[in-house]
């Protein structure tokens, strides 16, 4: 089986399904198709499962600007995200085009051809037979992420074969586990454990969250106070989702900024939030207050404090130690204490992969992303027609996912304008290069060597900044010195039969 189409995308989740309503408004004489791993649209959001499973970031900005949020709930639980998604692919016809079960291993480009040949491996399931099939593209355009689909980071737990209850991954959450009445310690203090905490405590016995060092937790309002009081009001539904939408990215640059500028200042005022909302006398400094400045990692939302009133409420506890080895019956602490535990759930984070796992060649040369720099946030140095989305760690993924998929639309109109058949990011700087994502955490640190690299200036700069971005990706110049275009291969020639054996 060999297609060929004008742009492949892979992943049918928050960013592929963007990327294709974007070829669809902006590119509509283009030829697309999108190959998704999984067998549902969703990506992320239909991966995870856990209970309370919900973003940290408002919908407002995570949804797509062209289809606009239009409910006050401000952050929303996975199930809910997952519907967004699925109805904006089945709104635009998008779901009709995807093909499932359809994970790429391969992507090989041919300069001589101006083509991608690509190498999916099927899944087997629905009526499919398990295989591979190639198709080929002009252009090559990667929604998939950097999670790991497969397992999440899963360190070793000493003591873990003495254990006489359940242990699990979040990624992978049993459908058939029960907590309801049990004791439930949850092994982490990122996003994903102050989301399971409050949502495990309505039901189980306790829950404590055992860290070794803390996040910053900020509470934030469910419901987003400015939209209930403008939806249903005089001003038309899509522009005051808009207007929502624009505030809310303002306050979230803002905050960023100042955190930046101000840490100390922004750090007492973390602190003293989540003090207000804990009891009186709670050690906010060992529980709540960690050795770095605010958003040197991710910031941890809570929507309407609910990890808060959990402590508060005496229904889940914070416990920051260090684990000295699993026991029968729960968790021995490095202090000498044992936390008692019937299930132990490892909320320890998530592994990184580039691609999906799958491998990329130029012309015969294998392509390293470590070694890789990225132009603009969404093209990659050295390999022509490729694109990748790498969303903020700031901020909504979709803000950035959104201004990628709009530069490469603006790119690929470009290109046909003036008759390129290739665009190649050239000359990238050998100096001062960072990881692409420049957070401080675990996940991050673990995978440094496999993420494409940023650069201090320039083009070459990754500097979680929408403003800046939407400068520069949606309004900017296409061409620069960094970039080399090429001219489109000259077709072959129809071969002409002799008259001999001409059918009339």
């Amino acid at each position: 089986m060999t297609d060929h189409v004008d742009v492949i995308v892979v992943g049918a989740g928050l960013s592929g399904v963007g990327a294709v309503a974007h070829l669809q408004d902006r590119c509509p004489d283009l030829t697309w198709t999108v190959l998704e791993a999984r067998d549902a649209i969703g990506g992320t959001w239909d991966l995870f499962r856990y209970p309370g499973v919900r973003s940290d970031s408002d919908m407002f900005t995570l949804g797509y600007a062209f289809r606009p949020w239009t409910s006050t709930t401000a952050i929303a639980d996975g199930a809910t995200i997952r519907t967004y998604i699925a109805d904006t692919a089945r709104e635009r016809g998008i779901d009709e085009a995807i093909r499932f079960g359809h994970r790429v291993v391969a992507a090989e480009w041919c300069s001589a051809t101006a083509r991608w040949t690509v190498t999916a491996a099927t899944s087997g399931t629905s009526g499919r037979a398990a295989g591979t099939v190639t198709l080929t593209c002009r252009f090559l355009f990667f929604c998939a992420g950097y999670y790991r689909y497969e397992r999440g980071y899963e360190p070793v737990l000493p003591g873990a074969e003495r254990f006489a209850g359940k242990i699990v991954h979040p990624q992978h959450w049993p459908a058939d586990l029960q907590w309801a009445g049990r004791r439930v310690v949850v092994v982490g203090s990122g996003a994903t454990a102050v989301t399971l905490v409050p949502a495990l405590a309505r039901e189980a016995a306790h829950v404590t969250m055992l860290q070794r060092s803390p996040s910053y937790v900020l509470s934030v309002p469910t419901r987003d106070p400015l939209a209930r009081r403008l939806f249903g009001g005089r001003l038309p539904l899509r522009p005051a989702a808009a207007l929502v939408r624009a505030r809310n990215i303002a306050l979230v640059t803002l905050m960023y900024r100042l955190s930046r500028r101000f840490p100390a200042r922004m750090r007492r005022y973390l602190l003293d939030a989540a003090r207000a909302q804990l009891p009186p006398g709670y050690d906010v400094d060992t529980h709540f207050s960690p050795a770095y400045d605010p958003w040197d990692q991710r910031l941890c939302v809570v929507p309407s404090g609910d990890l808060f009133r959990a402590v508060r409420e005496g229904r889940a506890s914070v416990v920051t130690d260090r684990i000295a080895t699993l026991t029968e019956h729960g968790v021995a602490l490095a202090s000498g204490t044992e936390l008692s535990a019937d299930v132990v759930v490892a909320a320890t984070g998530l592994s990184l992969q580039m691609l999906g796992g799958a491998t990329l060649r130029v012309d015969g040369r294998d392509v390293d992303t470590g070694r890789s720099v990225v132009y603009k946030g969404v093209l990659v140095s050295g390999v022509p027609n490729f694109a990748l989305t790498f969303g903020y760690t700031n901020a909504s993924w979709t803000l950035k996912a959104d201004l990628a998929a709009t530069y490469v639309c603006r790119l690929l109109r470009h290109m046909r304008r003036h008759g390129h058949g290739a665009v190649t990011p050239v000359d990238p700087p050998t100096n001062r290069l960072a990881p692409l994502i420049g957070l401080r955490s675990g996940y991050v640190a673990r995978a440094a060597d496999r993420l494409p690299r940023r650069g201090a200036t320039g083009p070459w700069q990754a500097t979680n900044s929408y403003p800046r971005d939407l400068l520069v990706l949606r309004l900017g110049r296409i061409g620069g010195r960094h970039l080399r275009f090429s001219p489109a291969p000259t077709p072959a020639p129809t071969p002409t039969l002799p008259k001999t054996q001409e059918v009339a």
